[in-house]
């Protein structure tokens, strides 16, 4: 039996923060680090040179475990997705496996080349073209030289930015600087490939193509790929298993649909039919609260499939973004997104008019739409040139109960109820 080709164990990881009480800062230590070390004696020395004033500031350390005793091994050729909510600790792994953190405990072993996607155009230089561009950023992400001349029209093919080759990418818009990063990145033929997000990246259709090239890395070439993402709906289509965590530990291993629906239930109960968000003075604008509601404004997390359902966002803007605008969308318990919209479907120049203040929106799900089951609830923000601006995943959850057939679920992500029409003719005309 072949050894696998990733080996995790006991693996942990340890950051120790020090909160300092009186003036409200936390500081992150992260080990023997050189960010560790001078954040250490920059805080010693300010600490020497105030030493004559007078101060109540106290000084405190906790720990905090981004990992806790990790444990699996990933067998040769597979695609194995990681699963979790925000800080379950996904990230982490990931850093470890690319040799960008160091673990306080335990080992990991990997017996191939190593290539890591973890954000989109890292390296990418403002002042390069794109032509340039592209064997820089081969170069750091791992490909010789060779490797990048071979793929490049390839990759050039992919991205769709021919025209612009030779200009400088500080003058691309956001999509076709992403376009040709992912390109560059798609293309690496390592033995291990590790993925964190980034198949939200570009429009629709270029996000339609990302995916069917990480289909067919999966796929087609027997790669071990370990892919991160809050699209339950790609990683059910591209892994053939599933690692779950939660709170820094493994808490289930097996086939990628069984692993998914056991995290999707995990949300059920704990997530609330309303969400309120802390305020974040640094964001230009954000969500203040979710709700979801009955027709007489109360909250619910319980409707039949016969009535509609109504979802209230209050929004806060602090400082003005050129074309900002809010999206919603649905996923059902096997991750797969059911309903999507912003707010554009109330009115194309609506981004326009989301100026400085506290905005509030209600979108009614009409009755008889979705089918009976459970449904999480995501939203963010976003603007024209800001890129992400807000986003919560999960932050609520309802259910439908179909009340009109008894003793039976109606299948399906729909639950529309269609004009069927009926005729019927005698046996005795048919006959003749």
């Amino acid at each position: 039996m072949s050894r696998p080709i990733i080996s995790i164990n006991n693996l942990s990881k340890r950051y120790v923060l020090r909160h300092s009480v009186g003036r409200e800062r936390i500081y992150g230590d992260f080990g023997f680090s050189l960010r560790g070390s001078v954040s250490e004696a920059l805080y010693s020395a300010r600490r020497f040179f105030r030493a004559g004033a007078t101060t109540d500031r106290v000084t405190r350390k906790s720990d905090f475990w981004a990992l806790r005793d990790v444990e699996f091994d990933v067998e040769r050729g597979k695609v194995v997705g990681l699963i979790g909510r925000n800080g379950a600790g996904k990230s982490t792994m990931l850093k470890i496996l690319s040799r960008i953190v160091d673990p306080t405990t335990g080992s990991i072993h990997l017996r191939g080349r190593v290539a890591s996607l973890l954000e989109v155009g890292t390296g990418f230089h403002p002042e390069l073209s794109g032509r340039e561009n592209i064997y820089l950023n081969g170069a750091i992400l791992g490909m010789k030289r060779v490797e990048i001349r071979r793929k490049f029209d390839e990759i050039v093919a992919f991205s769709e930015v021919e025209q612009f080759l030779d200009t400088p990418v500080k003058r691309y818009s956001s999509g076709m600087f992403v376009r040709l990063a992912f390109a560059v990145a798609a293309h690496l033929e390592p033995e291990i490939l590790i993925v964190d997000e980034v198949l939200a990246v570009g429009d629709y259709s270029f996000q339609k193509k990302c995916l069917g090239k990480m289909r067919d890395v999966a796929s087609g070439d027997g790669r071990t790929v370990l892919f991160v993402s809050h699209n339950m709906g790609a990683l059910s289509q591209l892994c053939d298993e599933g690692v779950l965590l939660e709170n820094g530990r493994v808490t289930m291993i097996g086939p990628v649909e069984s692993v998914v629906k056991s995290y999707m239930k995990s949300g059920v109960g704990s997530n609330a039919a309303a969400s309120e968000f802390p305020e974040d003075p640094a964001k230009d604008g954000q969500f203040l609260s979710v709700e979801v509601l009955h027709q007489d404004e109360g909250h619910a997390s319980d409707f039949t499939c016969d009535e509609p359902i109504k979802l209230r966002f209050r929004y806060k803007v602090r400082r003005p973004i050129t074309e900002s605008y809010l999206t919603f969308y649905l996923q059902n318990q096997e991750g797969t997104r059911v309903l999507y919209s912003d707010v554009r479907d109330l009115d194309q120049e609506i981004p326009e008019r989301i100026g400085v203040g506290v905005h509030t929106f209600d979108v009614t799900i009409p009755p008889r739409l979705l089918g009976a089951t459970t449904y999480l609830l995501t939203v963010g923000s976003a603007g024209k040139y800001a890129g992400v601006i807000d986003h919560h995943y999960d932050c609520c959850e309802f259910t439908l109960r179909d009340l009109a057939i008894q003793d039976q679920s109606r299948p399906g992500v729909l639950s529309i109820q269609l004009p069927w029409k009926h005729e019927e003719t005698p046996l005795a005309e048919v006959a003749n």
